[in-house]
């Protein structure tokens, strides 16, 4: 019965730690951001962000043409 309470208390401090260890993790820290940054590199992810960009600068630039194209001279 003794061994019993002994291996519950140890199997209670082991997923105590466990758990700290999980929600401590690496969220929030500099090691996180050049992660990320390669992870979305790779997938493609920042070639579509950088395309989208691209169109919507060149939107920005046809409205612009547009309304300056319009304004009596």
């Amino acid at each position: 019965m003794a061994w019993n309470k002994k291996m519950f208390r140890i199997q209670t401090l082991i997923f105590v730690l466990f758990t700290c260890l999980a929600l401590m993790g690496c969220d929030g820290t500099d090691s996180r951001e050049p992660v990320d940054n390669t992870v979305k590199e790779l997938s493609g992810q920042k070639n579509v962000e950088r395309m989208d960009q691209m169109k919507k600068d060149i939107d920005d630039i046809s409205k612009q043409q547009a309304d300056r194209l319009k304004e009596p001279q």
